[in-house]
């Protein structure tokens, strides 16, 4: 058996990364900003006199990496944390962030990544939630942590990453560089928990979800097996690390001591410039990032023999539906990529439960086959029953990634987590020809007239416009057919797009599915690329409802 497996949690995997290769980099950490106006590359900018690379280009090695980690861990034991206490994190993307989860971890404590989102209340949520005992925070929340702080008595711990520290909180580099860089020597067991994560909050505040450690090192294992990460591969890391997306995405490249690059920022000659100057390998992508990226090409804003990206092999995506319009798109810019997609949910440990796999891109559209030590059926209504060939069921999971349970929240958990293991997603789904195929979020179905409608299925047809850009669709209230289908479609840059051309468009559609209601506007999307379709009912379903009323509907 390799040495990967015999890993029972991943602080072991940090503290053999440190032994094997000390002075290798393990981290990069990128901020763009600072070169808008130059013209050079990112290695020249660093040999300028005097100049500020410390603000633009940062790394770490693995030795500096367990060190950090080794010192915060040994400075919340100091302090009389101890097995089982809580550790929020609510930073930005940054090479002090995994530290200080890993340090969480080496002090028997669990990790709680804080979305960088949240209002005041949303994290004294979390925080009260969670039964929070430190909060470790950067300056772009001093401002949402102030109005909180006679509300989190609890959290007695409040540790400022940056300078000028506030009065309500002590300085996190001050403390901490005094604290022993010996490994604290605590082991953990694979059922013990090791993190709380919270879900994406679609149906008012968000659920606090328990992991532990056999699931995060079982991530791990998902990723480097679906991926195939050496010690040479170097992925770009570009979504918030508070999310189970990117950090498991990273974990098949730290399992094997690759190096990753922490960019911040995701204008797409950013992403093409750090691919090219930090040689990077492995790239995983949001839908809204990929459509950039050929739109800046296509505009011939991004020219590809400017950039080095042979060592580029592959492309990945997940958190969302992806349109096989895309993939095709992509792959005449980029034939020797690889393609994936990856499912999976904060419940599930984040991505990998449900993979394509590269050798299958004759498949594109579907989510894939069961992951790496994963099992998957689609039920019917009562969670238990498969459904028959070629019906759309609920997606269920079963592995050692499934969450331990919702913390303090007996019955949600009850009501997704059966007793024999297996995971409810809430994805209603149907199985084509030994793949499956994600139909869309059970509560995002449309009933219009008696019929289900799935919006992925219309949002994929009419991606497929050449001037659609993004597209989102819901359903608004209507007094005869109880509800109908409307498109929110955002239109590429340059292009125009009329009512009448998108219906047009749809007369290929049968006539249930067409969209009774075309809005052009924006469609928002949150920090993992999902589209927040709660804000979208609330913002158009209200002037839907008011319409009805007036009888304008």
């Amino acid at each position: 058996m390799s040495e990967e497996m015999n890993f029972e949690n991943i602080t072991e995997v940090l503290e053999r990364n440190a032994r094997e290769w000390p002075d290798d980099v393990a981290l990069v950490e990128i901020n763009p900003q600072e070169l808008e106006s130059r013209h050079t590359t990112w290695r020249e900018y660093a040999l300028i006199e005097s100049s500020p690379i410390e603000k633009f280009r940062t790394e770490l090695t693995w030795a500096q990496f367990e060190e950090k980690a080794n010192r915060f861990a040994n400075f919340l034991l100091s302090r009389g944390l101890k097995k089982g206490d809580k550790v929020a994190i609510l930073l930005m993307n940054g090479l002090e962030w995994l530290p200080i989860y890993f340090g969480a971890l080496k002090a028997g404590c669990l990790a709680v990544p804080l979305n960088f989102r949240y209002t005041a209340d949303e994290i004294r949520y979390c925080l009260e939630l969670s039964d929070a005992d430190a909060l470790v925070f950067g300056p772009e929340f001093t401002g949402r942590v102030e109005q909180i702080s006679d509300r989190i008595a609890r959290v007695k711990m409040r540790l400022y990453v940056g300078g000028d520290c506030p009065s309500f909180a002590e300085s996190y580099e001050k403390l901490v560089r005094y604290a022993s860089s010996s490994a604290p020597g605590f082991r953990h067991r694979p059922e013990d928990e090791a993190a709380i994560y919270f879900s994406s909050g679609t149906t008012g505040f968000p659920k606090a979800i328990v992991l532990q450690h056999r699931a995060l090192m079982h991530s791990c294992r998902v990723e480097q097996n679906h991926h195939g990460q050496t010690k040479d591969d170097v992925f770009l890391c570009i979504p918030p690390l508070y999310h189970t997306g990117a950090k498991m995405h990273w974990f098949g490249s730290f399992l094997v001591g690759g190096k990753a690059v922490l960019l911040k920022g995701i204008k797409p000659e950013w992403i093409i410039r750090a691919v090219s100057e930090e040689k990077c390998t492995i790239v995983w992508l949001l839908v809204p990032w990929a459509q950039d990226i050929l739109d800046a090409i296509d505009r011939g804003e991004i020219r590809l023999d400017d950039y080095r990206l042979g060592q580029w092999r592959l492309m990945h995506i997940g958190a969302q539906p992806v349109p096989p319009a895309l993939i095709r798109r992509w792959k005449k810019v980029f034939p020797h990529h690889d393609y994936d997609t990856n499912y999976g949910l904060s419940e599930s440990t984040g991505p990998g439960a449900v993979h394509l796999g590269v050798a299958n891109i004759d498949h594109v559209g579907a989510i894939g086959v069961a992951g790496f030590g994963w099992e998957t059926k689609i039920v019917r209504s009562d969670g238990v029953t498969p459904v028959q060939p070629g019906e759309v069921g609920e997606l269920a999971l079963r592995g050692p990634g499934v969450m331990k349970e919702y913390y303090h929240n007996k019955a949600a958990t009850d009501e997704i987590l059966k007793p024999d293991g297996w995971l409810l997603t809430g994805d209603m789904a149907e199985e084509k020809d030994g793949f499956i195929y994600l139909v869309d979020r059970a509560k995002d179905v449309i009933i219009t007239g008696g019929e289900n409608l799935y919006p992925v299925q219309i949002e994929d047809f009419l991606r497929a416009h050449p001037a659609v850009k993004d597209v989102a669709v819901i359903g608004l209230p209507d007094a005869r057919l109880g509800e109908i289908a409307a498109a929110i479609i955002s239109v590429r840059e340059g292009l125009t797009l009329t009512e009448d051309e998108v219906n047009r468009f749809c007369l290929d559609l049968p006539r249930y599915k067409r969209p009774r209601r075309i809005i052009f506007a924006d469609v928002p999307r949150n920090p993992t690329g999902k589209i927040e379709k709660p804000k979208l009912r609330q913002t158009y379903g209200a002037a839907a409802l008011v319409a009805q009323q007036n009888g304008l509907a």
